[in-house]
């Protein structure tokens, strides 16, 4: 082993770690393992950049942009009224929305695919009288599988794509060469989903029918003067939750954080208690201790203090997500039938409640109520969040946001829609499926289709058709002119144009085919077919706990050194590499759409691995013998 590859193995190791850990964003991690690079001399200063001007950075750009014109028309809600049914027993209704889910994630961003397609499983879940986790999980899985079937359903298959085409006498792949793997595995999937795999999921809270149900909620609810709990000790109050199965976790007095108070202490007028409950216990708590929402009372009438700025355009306008139609009762009208009206808008008929999920890589994700001015600039109350796993103790307008946070907010109905749009929220709660606009659900589906055939039959190259889709759907306003650079993903194209040098500086140093060699001989035993397994393993195993972004990039050298030192087809490893770094199932973390679920489905970290095992299982039995055919050795 010389220095340089000493040197790439060190930042290899330590991205491989920054990612695992997830302290800082991936693009972050991405960035700096890019410039160390740099530093240590394998990667030109003038090169440095050379991977945002890759064919596939920007082939994801504009899948992106094109996917927000999708939703934007509402080309989606048409296509999910004709393929969903409307009565259906849970096997049908779970196949057809993972159908569907998978479809979608063939032809635009999976996780844009998720976030359109979970109020409609929620309102399924609400119509089988299951938890919404049943529904979800499938749902989420389901759109992982179908990103598998074509060269733009998922990063990792064009980060492969552009790493062969890199090579001499290689070519990228075509559109629909990986469907031939990843369209059999697609439908299997589903079948087993279906059939079985949703009955693993953890029934982990059952569905009422007065709205959605996440798992427990923090919240902070104020002693108003003369309340009955005033001058009472906690330990009476923690008796009372204990039995609404509730719990006192701190209580702020005069700005003072308590933490855990003694059971002696005397409540007074105007204390917060920070609780834990779910919501279908909440209400009954505010009745029964006499408690109000730690809420901020807007001037009636309007969605924000007098003279403060919303800084959102109305809902419904150019640019809008949503797909409410006029005269909806909110986002969720059993959430105010539970809480009641908010004060603060008592004589606002445009104000209510919401509960609405934070997307992966959402721009309110680090962020905190306070951080973004929600009261004061938004008109918008924070009044509870719903958090798995570890939970640090905090004020609720100091909490910094997390991707799979459930909150529930108050403030208008249209500034509420609008601020989910803007800013990377799902809201959760039932919605009536309409078309915007017939005319642009139909231009912006035709111009998606164009680029794919184009694509297809080699009339252009990837990143030149959907550049000129992009094109076109900006020149017919398809998607409005304002919001084409909102709709990308900026984290996922600074991941993939950082990490691209990374991976040829592991091919160009011999680090790659050193890793291969060294798999090869301690667990391959120089054996084809072994070595084959055990790049897959790797793959998905990395995956779970990586982007999959940077695991394709990191294991597309090693897939292609191992095959060129066992001389078998090298294209055999590499799809091999691109199908399991796309399949993520035994984590929250693994990807995006695992994310997403995690606190609308009530999920914790461990309970993944339940449908997820059987899922890798099943990718690894499906698809061994299918690149063996396709793609013999």
């Amino acid at each position: 082993m010389d220095h340089d590859q000493a040197a790439i193995l060190i930042v290899i190791a330590g991205t491989i770690g920054m990612f695992i850990w997830g302290r800082w964003r991936h693009d972050m991690v991405a960035v700096g393992a890019l410039l160390a690079c740099v530093v240590f001399g394998l990667v030109a200063p003038g090169e440095a950049f050379a991977g945002f001007g890759h064919p596939a950075v920007v082939t994801v750009a504009c899948v992106l942009v094109l996917s927000r014109a999708l939703q934007l028309s509402g080309a989606v809600d048409v296509l999910s009224r004709i393929v969903l049914p409307g009565d259906a027993k849970p096997t049908a209704s779970i196949a057809a929305l993972a159908a569907l889910g998978a479809v979608l994630s063939a032809f635009m961003n999976n996780v844009g695919a998720l976030a359109l397609l979970m109020p409609v499983a929620i309102q399924v879940a609400r119509r089988l009288d299951l938890p919404p986790g049943k529904i979800l999980m499938p749902l989420a899985f389901g759109s992982i599988l179908g990103g598998t079937m074509t060269l733009i359903g998922t990063p990792p298959n064009l980060i492969i794509s552009g790493f062969r085409a890199a090579k001499p006498d290689m070519s990228a792949f075509g559109m629909f060469d990986f469907s031939m793997v990843g369209l059999p595995l697609s439908a299997v999937g589903i079948v087993f989903i279906a059939l079985v795999g949703w009955r693993l999921v953890p029934a982990l809270k059952q569905a009422g029918t007065a709205g959605f149900e996440t798992s427990t909620y923090i919240t902070e609810l104020r002693v108003p003067a003369g309340s009955a709990v005033e001058g009472k000790q906690v330990r009476e109050v923690t008796d009372v939750l204990a039995d609404l199965d509730a719990q006192l976790l701190d209580l702020v007095r005069n700005d003072v954080y308590v933490r855990s108070p003694r059971p002696g202490k005397i409540l007074r007028g105007g204390d917060v208690l920070v609780l834990e409950a779910n919501a279908g216990v909440l209400a009954e708590v505010l009745s029964r201790l006499d408690l109000k929402l730690e809420e901020y009372k807007t001037q009636a009438g309007s969605g924000g203090p007098a003279g403060s700025d919303i800084g959102l355009k109305a809902a419904g306008g150019e640019g809008s997500g949503m797909t409410e139609n006029a005269g909806s009762s909110g986002p969720d009208a059993g959430l105010e039938e539970r809480f009641g009206k908010p004060e603060g808008f008592a004589h606002d008929t445009d104000a209510g409640l919401a509960e609405m999920a934070v997307l992966p890589e959402a721009r309110i994700v680090g962020s905190s109520a306070s951080d973004l001015l929600l009261r004061s600039r938004y008109g918008i109350n924070l009044l509870a969040v719903a958090r798995q796993g570890a939970f640090t103790v905090a004020r609720l307008r100091s909490l910094k946001f997390k991707p799979g946070d459930v909150l529930l907010v108050q403030g208008r109905l249209d500034v509420l829609n609008e601020f989910a749009n803007s800013f990377g929220c799902v809201p959760l709660a039932q919605r009536d499926l309409s078309i915007p606009d017939k005319r642009k659900a139909l231009l912006a589906a035709g111009i998606l289709a164009v680029s794919v055939v184009a694509t297809a039959l080699g009339l252009l190259s990837a990143a030149v058709s959907f550049a000129a889709g992009v094109l076109a759907s900006m020149a017919l306003r398809t998607v409005p002119l304002r919001t084409v650079y909102e709709a990308v993903d900026w984290p996922v194209v600074v991941l993939l144009g950082a990490l691209l040098p990374v991976a040829d500086a592991m091919q160009s140093t011999g680090t790659a085919d050193l890793l291969a060699r060294l798999l090869l001989e301690n667990l391959a035993q120089g054996n084809a077919f072994a070595g084959l397994v055990v790049v897959m393993v790797s793959t998905m195993l990395l995956t779970d706990f990586m982007n999959n972004t940077a695991t394709a990039a990191v294991m597309a050298p090693i897939g292609l050194g191992a095959a060129l030192r066992l001389r078998v087809n090298p294209d055999t490893f590499l799809m091999a590499v691109a199908i399991g770094a796309s399949c993520a199932f035994l984590t929250p973390i693994g990807h995006q759409n695992n994310t997403l679920i995690l606190g609308p489905g009530g999920f914790r970290f461990g309970d993944y691995w339940r449908m997820g095992l059987p899922m890798d299982i099943l990718v690894l039995t499906v698809s061994l013998p299918l690149l063996l055919f396709f793609w013999p050795l």
